[in-house]
């Protein structure tokens, strides 16, 4: 028999059992379809991890000098103390980070940990538990901050400690609604402050606003909130290809700075946005480590149940295959016929799951913060799979088949 005869009656008798063939394929479908969800989310959100939330907190092209390292998760006990014995990040560790860096686009300082809160007043309205930090002009340039209204904070405001504010997006909104913000004096707690500018907005991440927050000129914050503990410079290069050996200067500065010997440890931490995601792809490897023992089980008590489909459908097709040998058609004939209708129908469970597993992803995608990206290597892999549980499965029941005896075939009810 030609190849194409025999995909025709493989699909034939698909078409046939229409039934039959979908509940003998659930298992597959369910596995594949499981497969390339998790796999279309955990994709999404590392690549939504890395160009939204890694680079809205530190900054496309930047990195950052800081006492702490970035770490998501508690410090243990001895970390923390070798952490609390290193010297606070100050004015003049800027001051040599940017002299090591003339060709960097801004070189900034930013108030760090514990970031203040503060409930934001203007006349009879309130918006509450606002993010404070207090920042120099380079920072907004760092953060790819765009001024939707008015203008940032200058050197001007900091060199004088000018009491002015800049307002994300979101807290002018909610505090102004259609009011002019520009030039409002507002309250932060019991501190009086004039509006003069407006970020424009960067939206929400996972449910997190990027909008909820208000910036000082560096100096004012210290007046109102004292010096923070981890003060952090932020730097952002012209292109990316220059971060790593512009922290390998930086470095070097602050070394210099600090007064450490070759053979002393660094008492500070330059991190990039690579740490978070480096972090997330820790946790993701966790998942994708339990993935195949799930995807395993489904595909396996598919494949049990695909056989069985197939020694049944021998039984019921034996007189049918006594016909055919006895017209000429040879064991390795039968074989083929009933091996290709077992890997028809796994392929055509693998491709169902696909779809499904596709749809459900961009249904979560849409109803959730999740984002979801299905990769070409999951769907592949998917129906790749279905095939070869097709042909594991398929196989005994196949020689099964060409094995009968035509006379006895014939002969069969």
């Amino acid at each position: 028999m030609q190849t194409r005869d025999i995909l025709g009656t493989a699909f034939g008798e698909i078409g046939a059992n229409k039934l039959r063939s979908f509940f003998t394929l659930l298992g597959i479908i369910v596995s594949v379809a499981f497969l390339v969800a998790v796999v279309a989310i955990i994709q999404g959100m590392n690549a939504y991890v890395k160009e939204n939330i890694a680079d809205a907190m530190i900054g496309t092209n930047a990195f950052q000098v800081r006492r702490t390292p970035i770490q998501v998760g508690p410090f243990d006990d001895e970390m923390w103390k070798r952490v609390a014995r290193r010297p606070r990040i100050s004015r003049a560790d800027a001051l040599a980070v940017a002299a090591a860096l003339p060709d960097a686009e801004a070189v900034g300082i930013t108030s760090g940990w514990p970031t203040p809160q503060s409930d934001i007043t203007w006349r009879n309205r309130t918006v509450g538990d606002i993010l404070v930090f207090g920042i120099t002009p380079p920072y907004q340039v760092v953060q790819d901050y765009r001024i939707e209204a008015g203008r940032g904070i200058t050197d001007l405001d900091v060199e004088q400690r000018r009491a002015v504010a800049v307002l994300g997006h979101e807290v002018a909104e909610k505090l102004f609604e259609q009011a002019n913000p520009l030039g409002q004096t507002v309250r932060f707690g019991l501190e009086q402050v004039e509006i003069v500018g407006v970020v424009a907005s960067k939206g929400r991440v996972l449910g997190q606003s990027f909008d909820s927050f208000a910036m000082l000129p560096l100096s004012r914050y210290e007046m109102l909130y004292g010096r923070r503990l981890t003060t952090t410079v932020s730097v952002k290069m012209r292109e990316a290809s220059d971060v790593a050996d512009g922290m390998a200067r930086a470095e070097e500065a602050m070394r210099i700075a600090h007064g450490l010997r070759p053979s002393e440890q660094s008492n500070f931490s330059i991190e990039t946005a690579d740490a978070l995601v480096d972090f997330w792809k820790q946790l993701t490897a966790v998942l994708f480590s339990v993935i195949p023992a799930v995807v395993a089980i489904g595909v396996v008590v598919g494949g049990i149940v695909i056989m069985n489909i197939m020694l049944m459908a021998v039984t019921e097709r034996t007189r049918e295959i006594g016909i055919r040998k006895a017209v000429g058609a040879r064991a390795r004939d039968i074989e083929r016929q009933f091996l290709a209708e077992a890997v028809a129908l796994a392929t055509a469970g693998g491709v169902i799951g696909v779809l499904s597993g596709w749809a459900f992803a961009e249904l979560v995608a849409a109803i959730s913060p999740l984002p979801a990206r299905v990769t070409w290597w999951s769907v592949v892999l998917a129906v790749s799979l279905g095939a070869s549980v097709g042909v594991l499965f398929g196989v005994y029941p196949a020689r099964r088949a060409a094995q009968l005896d035509p006379i006895d075939a014939l002969r069969a009810e």
